[in-house]
């Protein structure tokens, strides 16, 4: 399928990175990596005959991670993301690299390995070869690649993650420090802060860099914002009916 292209995960330690190259492994994809610290001497052996350089490191590192890498590519290999949002980071392989640059965005997290959907956003000078190159891996290791523009990937995902984050945000800051509360608390309510645990915990800062560097992440708020005013309004039936459309095709 992919004859003997080489494939290099640069942070191929971290959660996503690691999780990636087990699947490739496991498909039988010649796979190596590099993670911290990334000397001269790591990145060039690592990116010596790859035909995929990978990026798998945060946005925040993407710069200086760009600037010790790209000196060790030879201008033929593909370099590709999975960031998160997809503008920001392919202007600055942009404007670090001359070869085909490729932004992907998994949408899915690496306690879910299963079949799942990849963005793929083609940038400069990315031809249908190097496109088809990528699709074709993220195929193998049981992934359904589509593609669509930066702009397009940042809209959705604002809405999709983003506003996932914020609201949830929003709805148990609203509820804090009330422990008065507490014997009111309903099975619903139990499961919706069991959800929003690990994001709101754990994963609460990479949610704020996304937030920060997609561009469409502050028009979402304001659009979520005067549903709200529906509500506050006391406008209920135009935003339940708006909502209903999730379950316009199920029978109840």
């Amino acid at each position: 399928m992919t004859g003997a292209a080489k494939i290099t995960l640069i942070g191929d330690t971290g959660r996503m990175g690691s999780m990636l190259r087990a699947r490739m492994e496991v498909a039988g994809l010649p796979t190596t990596g590099a993670d911290r610290p990334l000397n001269p001497e790591k990145l060039a052996g690592a990116c010596c005959g790859a035909s995929l350089v990978l990026l798998c490191v945060p946005i925040a590192a993407m710069p200086e991670v760009l600037a010790a890498l790209v000196p060790h590519m030879d201008g033929s290999q593909i370099l590709a993301d999975i960031a998160s949002v997809k503008i920001q980071p392919l202007k600055e392989m942009q404007a670090a690299y001359n070869g085909p640059i490729i932004g992907t965005h998994p949408l899915f997290g690496p306690e879910n390995p299963g079949e799942a959907h990849v963005a793929v956003c083609p940038g400069t000078n990315a031809r249908q070869e190097d496109i088809g190159l990528l699709e074709r891996i993220l195929t193998r290791i049981g992934c359904l690649p589509f593609r669509c523009t930066a702009d397009e990937h940042d809209e959705a995902v604002a809405y999709i993650q983003g506003l996932n984050f914020v609201t949830s945000a929003a709805y148990f800051a609203a509820l804090a420090e009330r422990p008065d509360f507490l014997p009111f608390l309903t099975p619903s309510f139990m499961r919706r802060k069991d959800v929003a645990r690990t994001m709101l915990t754990q994963d609460a800062p990479l949610f704020e860099s996304l937030f920060d560097a997609n561009p469409a992440a502050q028009d979402a708020v304001r659009r979520y914002r005067a549903f709200l005013n529906l509500a506050a309004g006391g406008d209920l039936s135009l935003l339940i009916s708006r909502a209903a459309w999730w379950w316009k095709d199920q029978q109840f």
